[in-house]
């Protein structure tokens, strides 16, 4: 399978490929987001030793592997190496005896797990770097881990021998829209943009959960086996990747417990009293780990100062888990089907839907055809007065050339109805808008829906602009 989007990854793996010098490539990344896939794939031609760390093992097992690997590079058999100096040592003579002067790659994968207890990996590992390695002009090490937590403290934070020695970060995110549809399509998988947008909703573009996706089936069916069946992939896919991801991970868990109640965002000591952590010095990691993860975002609201940002849970598939599989019975069918239709689920879909517009905000200021003009895009949120109302707006654009888009994101099955009553609400939120703001800047009121606005008189008096779902699925 060919490798859909990472563009700027495979922009910077090409950079390091034609350097003159040694390179040490760090791959960050939640589990099951591609990264060894992006590796392996990109540098096919090019690795010469890639070795795995395994989950919970110990040395000895590991020098098991490694002295198997390496075996199989060489043709030839070798004795087990008793530490990680002797296998370093060891992938040193392998090097050496390589003829070839191109760029060779060494892939050290789930670089985490490979220091277990007393091992003294990252000691050996630090020592091969520096007095091997980063004088090899040919060689380019990358490493890789879903441990947050681990890769960024041990490594990119390291104050000892690895200190500034990583001469490329590389985070890979979740796939656009546009990057999940051609994904599907690369499986023969040809699904209408409403359908992708659906299952985006609950799954987001998590590669591993997209390569779930069987031909045939609709998206109801998918989610429904995949998270509702009492052996679906996904159903307990939320412990298993914050176990994998984070050291400790119950500080994490919390964090996201309290964001998901509060979908709106919080302030960071709001966040950190209502999950129970202490301010200071580790709950900024957290928060950092959180973030580097994608699992979390950051937005200063309008007028505000950058004390005052807020932080959101942003994950799709957190935001889903929370709200329909962590209580869920496990059925064999039906399931999602009958959760689908209910109540809930369009309050749900309402969030899920405004949380992907923010996260394809570029796109809606590339169909407003305002990618041009300097923008800051925010919410803001005023709880009003005694002089007037308050009001909440999810998403404005403030342009540069004194126009501000206060964004409406509705979803809808159909063209979406501007009632009588809800062309008044929307009046009053400009007129708080104005009130509070002071703002002298001219308000143009944006639709952003899956199929439009229908066109009566409250539309054609009141929406300004509007930007469909085609928009979120072009290319960035």
């Amino acid at each position: 399978m060919e490798i859909v989007g990472r563009i700027r990854a495979k922009s910077i793996l090409d950079k390091k490929l034609h350097s003159d010098k040694a390179e040490l490539i760090a791959i960050l990344g939640r589990r099951r987001i591609g990264k060894t896939f992006l590796i392996k794939h990109h540098f096919k031609k090019q690795i010469t030793f890639h070795f795995t760390g395994l989950y919970q093992s110990n040395l000895k097992e590991h020098m098991e592997r490694f002295q198997s690997n390496l075996a199989t590079q060489l043709g030839i058999a070798i004795k087990r190496p008793a530490s990680w100096f002797e296998a370093f040592d060891l992938l040193k003579e392998y090097l050496e005896g390589l003829k070839s002067k191109k760029k060779k790659v060494v892939f050290l994968d789930e670089f985490p797990w490979m220091a277990t207890n007393r091992s003294r990996f990252l000691t050996a590992f630090t020592d091969f770097w520096n007095s091997y390695a980063t004088h090899k002009t040919d060689l380019i090490i990358v490493i890789c881990g879903s441990s947050t937590s681990w890769m960024i403290k041990k490594v990119l934070r390291n104050k000892g021998g690895l200190h500034n020695r990583v001469t490329a970060k590389i985070t890979l995110r979740a796939f656009s829209l546009n990057e999940t549809e051609q994904f599907l399509k690369n499986k023969n998988i040809v699904l209408s943009k409403y359908e992708i947008l659906k299952l985006y909703m609950a799954l987001g573009g998590v590669p591993f959960y997209l390569e779930q996706i069987e031909k045939g089936e609709s998206i109801v069916q998918a989610i429904d086996r995949l998270c509702f069946h009492k052996d679906g992939m996904l159903r307990h896919e939320f412990h298993e990747l914050m176990a994998s991801l984070f050291d400790d991970s119950k500080k994490h868990e919390s964090i996201i417990h309290q964001l998901q109640q509060h979908p709106q965002g919080l302030q960071r000591d709001q966040l950190l009293k209502k999950a129970k952590i202490k301010s200071g010095g580790g709950a900024s990691q957290i928060m950092e780990e959180l973030e580097t993860s994608d699992f979390i975002n950051s937005f200063v609201p309008f007028q505000k100062k950058k004390k005052e940002k807020l932080y959101k849970l942003k994950d799709h598939y957190m935001l889903f888990y929370y709200k329909f599989i962590k209580h869920s019975t496990p059925s064999s069918k039906g399931t999602w089907e009958k959760m689908f239709s209910g109540s809930s689920n369009q309050a749900w879909s309402g969030l899920a839907f405004e949380n992907i517009c923010h996260q394809h905000i570029e796109l809606i200021k590339k169909a407003l055809k305002i990618e041009g003009i300097l923008s800051q895009d925010s919410g803001w949120n005023h709880r009003g007065d005694d002089t007037h109302k308050g009001a909440q707006i999810d998403l404005l654009i403030d342009r540069a050339d004194q126009i501000i888009n206060i964004c409406e994101i509705k979803f809808s099955d159909n063209e979406y109805v501007i009632t009588s009553a809800y062309a008044k609400k929307l009046r009053n939120k400009l007129s708080a808008f104005k009130h509070f703001t002071t703002t002298k800047k001219t308000l143009f009121p944006t639709m952003i829906s899956t199929f439009g606005v229908y066109e009566n008189i409250h539309s054609r008096d009141l929406i300004q602009q509007q930007v469909n779902m085609e928009a979120l699925f072009d290319k960035i």
